[in-house]
């Protein structure tokens, strides 16, 4: 339950705490993500030389990542190599993601101007489009998933529909972000999409709109509440997540569905971590040189004290083990499912001159306890996998185990 609620002046206090979480996210994640997007922020509009915009990029990794040996290179020689080379901004991709690829780091990339402003959109939690996700399935374009209340569903589209065209040219083959810039533009402008529905042809009409992506969802069965985080990416996250709370706060306890998390933005992993820890350190950030500072837990008078359950899995990473591994070394909840990814490093969200940006490496993180878990994961408390019968099935062993388990616990009180 939330502590007794809160009179105005917490209130106040808690609001200020979500403002200042929300000015931070723009410059700390520990996942990239593939965003859909179009609006831009944090943009750095200055046009410089492509041959100045490899130069910038190059200065920036030598001050800045997180291994100052810069994997014991010597670093200069990229400058030097591509000194007087570059001509346009894809030589300067080029030579980047070459110079990036010496590091070692999977994390650490540079981002085109399109993928820059996707990044940025990604974080507002917000696109103008029709509301659909897509994949590439053996060439074919596949809808996964239509989003409640968008246009494409006000249009009919359905999930395994098939694209094939847009506004009348043929999708077959295309590059999947190729496709989506076909399905974005202007918003109350109208796109055409065809699709293949079993045997029939349908084109549709869809009016873009701007679609808010929800990044929590919340439902109650029975005397459990169930809040699924998609992601830690959206700026809008924490307020999602209260609102998560006040519609479950009557229930006696609480799952936190954390699978298929990928991560996102720190401040949303530390902001929820310290609705359910009052006090103690949350998480330690190890930088450059072995520089170390913990972030703690912050006096809200506002928290949540109901048994929990925590879901993770394999797809569990980054701002996802933050909240995990805080919770587990503070006993607050236990762990179902399986081991986590286990990325423990964090990057930064770097504007760079044409528009252009930079996810950098910058420091690493440990738990509460002082775990690195950084390509170990985390286990769980139980595990719990899934058998063929529960996929053919679509049993999800995994969240039935966790209500098992508070079911029980609460029978015990």
């Amino acid at each position: 339950m939330l502590n007794n609620g809160m009179n105005k002046n917490q209130f106040a206090i808690f609001l200020f705490l979500v403002m200042i979480l929300l000015v931070l996210n723009r410059f700390l994640m520990l996942k990239e993500e593939v965003p859909l997007t179009e609006t831009q922020e944090m943009v750095n509009h200055s046009h410089v030389s492509s041959q100045r915009l490899f130069e910038n990029v190059w200065e920036e990794i030598r001050d800045n990542y997180y291994d100052a040996e810069l994997n014991k290179q010597d670093w200069t020689r990229w400058k030097e190599h591509y000194h007087g080379k570059i001509k346009t901004d894809d030589d300067a991709k080029v030579a980047i993601d070459t110079m990036l690829a010496s590091l070692d780091d999977p994390y650490s990339r540079f981002l085109t101007k399109a993928e820059y402003s996707d990044q940025n959109t990604s974080i507002n939690s917000k696109i103008t489009g029709i509301g659909v996700n897509i994949a590439s399935i053996a060439g074919k374009i596949n809808i996964i998933n239509v989003i409640e209340g968008t246009p494409a569903q006000s249009a009919n589209l359905l999930p395994n529909d098939v694209i094939i065209a847009i506004d009348g040219k043929d999708v077959s083959g295309m590059p999947l972000s190729d496709v989506a810039n076909l399905v974005r533009g202007p918003e109350n402008s109208i796109v055409e999409i065809t699709v293949l529905r079993n045997k029939d042809k349908l084109t549709k009409k869809v009016v873009r709109k701007e679609i808010k992506i929800k990044t929590v969802k919340s439902s109650i069965d029975k005397n459990i509440g169930y809040i699924k985080i998609n992601t830690f990416i959206g700026a809008t996250t924490p307020n999602e997540f209260l609102e998560a709370l006040e519609k479950t706060k009557d229930t006696e306890g609480l799952i936190i569905d954390l699978r298929g998390n990928t991560g996102g933005l720190l401040p949303n992993a530390i902001f929820i971590a310290n609705l359910f820890i009052p006090e103690g350190k949350l998480v330690s950030i190890v930088g450059r040189e072995g520089y170390k500072y913990d972030i703690v837990a912050q006096d809200t008078e506002f928290g949540v004290q109901k048994p929990l359950v925590v879901l993770v899995d394999g797809a569990s990473a980054s701002a996802s083990e933050i909240l995990s591994g805080a919770l587990k070394d503070y006993h607050k909840a236990k762990l179902i499912g399986t081991r986590t990814y286990g990325k423990g490093m964090v990057q930064k969200i770097i504007p760079m001159q044409n528009e252009t940006g930079l996810n950098l490496t910058i420091a690493k993180y440990l738990t509460p306890n002082g775990t690195d878990i950084n390509q170990k994961g985390i286990e769980p408390d139980i595990k719990v996998t899934f058998s063929l019968n529960d996929i053919k099935t679509r049993n999800d062993a995994q969240l039935n185990a966790a209500k098992n388990y508070l079911s029980k616990m609460l029978s015990q009180k």
